[in-house]
């Protein structure tokens, strides 16, 4: 039965418990409903900072979710408006993302991606078959209904979908994320629901050898790709996938959409019905490895993009205005920020064709007039609206120091110094989680107490090249090489080097360390149990 808003208040029929995530307008929250004990999702959105378009956008999302009820998709079950609130009551799904599942299995096969990317392309025609396009098909958006074995794909977040009338094609404006992004979408035609089919070729592509079609970390480049439709099958990892998968995979990545295969098509592809006899069952292991680092990549972004949204300090919707445009840049007007294909940002035109059918409000939204213009638009307002040049560079002089105390506790091994300049809830990539964001302080504690400062006699660390990028008044991100040189207990003088990025943010009037990412070093580490 599809949802229907309630007359009554959200209060009446559920109980409000823990934040399970946040959104630029919007906070995700565990509820439970009263009358049946059951729990659910409630996506609760605050109205009173809502533009009317936005607010059409929040509609739209209702009433398309209202009326797709699928297994493979994330169910609404009810659409409360109140005063000052919306709230949108979706299934709880508790497995997490389809991709971070993968590299957890044991075993993972070609024939595992034939049933992942079956249950996707159900959910996509699902969506088809009622009018509805989603425009934003990638790994972020797609999770697993509990982390039981074997538990269901869902397709989520229909903050940009769009409806159409049969095999409608139209402009409906420049919307998705970057590497997911079809042909007819970056030319600027009329498009339709073979854009959903593109996307699922991208993530079949990544499912079967853990990278995508399309990369390059200039997205002029990147786009020109997808434009040509230009990707290729590289030996040695795909020699053992079976010609079937690549068939389907160069149906799905056909450049005219008119020739594309369609949702109902792909799912009678013998690669798809016949898993059993044509799909391989040997085990993916560089696949799972790939998939790592590409996972690793995406949730970097990802937690430099929530800190900037958490530091964000708009006073009116005009000041969120004016840093847009401050940030567009035009071509040759200085620098740019490149998005590459790994990207989880989305991207939406601000001028939709059709303005009725908006979507539900973005925290990581990106607007882009033109396809050969986007830029990562941070909700931040830039150093030059804060205060004078001078500020800004006694603040980058403030950053560098901060950063250079803090490696400094690391080379004397004092975590007491560490825990007090780092978040509580520091997130960080490092070769020693192989891969992995760690969160929280355990995982560094662990290296204080057995190696740090044990494992030789004096060290000298020299930052190299920072550069600070001011995030707004209490906000940036410090990128620079780390040179560390060191005498160990036999004497001898090692050199070694590694990349690091930081994100600082500023709480109480205090500098913290809130996540960081560092390269596979180059030389050996004092820093490791092989220098007794």
């Amino acid at each position: 039965m599809a949802a229907q808003a309630a007359c009554t208040r959200f209060s009446d029929n559920y109980d409000l418990k823990e934040e399970l995530g946040k959104g630029a307008f919007s906070v995700v929250r565990r509820c439970v409903q009263k009358s049946s004990g059951l729990e659910f999702a409630a996506k609760i959105i605050n109205t009173k900072k809502l533009s009317t378009r936005d607010f059409q956008k929040l509609e739209r999302e209702a009433r398309i979710c209202r009326k797709l009820q699928h297994p493979n998709i994330v169910r609404l079950h009810d659409s409360i408006q109140e005063e000052s609130f919306h709230y949108l009551v979706f299934d709880l799904v508790t497995g997490g993302e389809l991709f971070e599942d993968i590299v957890a299995r044991e075993f993972y096969s070609e024939a595992d991606a034939s049933h992942c990317i079956q249950q996707i392309l159900e959910s996509v025609h699902h969506c088809h078959h009622n009018g509805v396009v989603h425009r934003d098909l990638k790994p972020e958006n797609l999770l697993l209904a509990s982390k039981a074995k074997g538990a269901a794909v869902k397709l989520a977040d229909f903050g940009l979908a769009i409806e159409v009338q049969s095999e409608q094609q139209a402009w409906f404006g420049f919307a998705g994320t970057p590497g997911y992004l079809s042909p007819e979408v970056l030319k600027k035609e009329p498009y339709g629901k073979p854009v959903d089919i593109w996307a699922c070729g991208v993530i079949l592509y990544i499912l079967l050898v853990g990278y995508p079609p399309f990369w390059d970390e200039d997205q002029h480049r990147l786009y020109s790709q997808i434009k040509t439709g230009s990707y290729d099958y590289p030996s040695p990892e795909w020699d053992t996938v079976t010609p079937e998968a690549k068939n389907l995979i160069n149906q799905m990545l056909t450049v005219n959409p008119g020739k594309r295969i369609t949702a109902s098509e792909a799912l009678k592809h013998p690669w798809i019905c016949q898993r059993e006899r044509v799909a391989s069952v040997v085990h993916r292991q560089e696949t799972v490895d790939c998939l790592k680092k590409f996972n690793a990549r995406r949730k970097l972004k990802g937690a430099i993009l929530t800190t900037m949204l958490a530091t964000r300090n708009f006073s009116s919707k005009y000041d969120a205005q004016e840093v847009g445009r401050s940030m567009v840049t035009k071509k040759g007007e200085g620098s740019q920020v490149k998005e590459s294909t790994d990207s989880s940002t989305t991207i939406e035109d601000d001028d939709v064709k059709e303005d009725k059918k908006g979507g539900v409000d973005r925290s990581s939204t990106v607007i882009a007039k033109e396809p050969e213009e986007i830029r990562i638009m941070c909700p931040i307002k830039t150093c030059s609206q804060l205060s004078t040049n001078s500020q800004c560079s006694a603040r980058r002089q403030e950053i560098i120091k901060m950063t250079e105390q803090l490696i400094e506790s690391i080379n004397i091994g004092d975590f007491e110094a560490y825990t007090k300049i780092c978040d509580p809830h520091l997130t960080a990539f490092e070769p020693e989680a192989l891969g992995n964001l760690v969160e929280g302080m355990d995982f560094h504690k662990f290296y204080f107490d057995n190696v740090l400062g044990k494992n030789c006699k004096a060290v000298n660390t020299t930052i190299l090249n920072p550069h600070v990028h001011l995030l707004g008044e209490d906000a940036a991100c410090i990128a620079y090489v780390r040179l560390t040189q060191y005498m160990d207990k036999q004497g001898v003088a090692h050199t070694q080097q590694s990349e690091e990025s930081r994100v600082w943010h500023k709480r109480d009037n205090k500098w913290q360390n809130v996540h960081f990412h560092r390269s596979a070093v180059t030389g050996p580490s004092p820093f490791t149990f092989n220098h007794k």
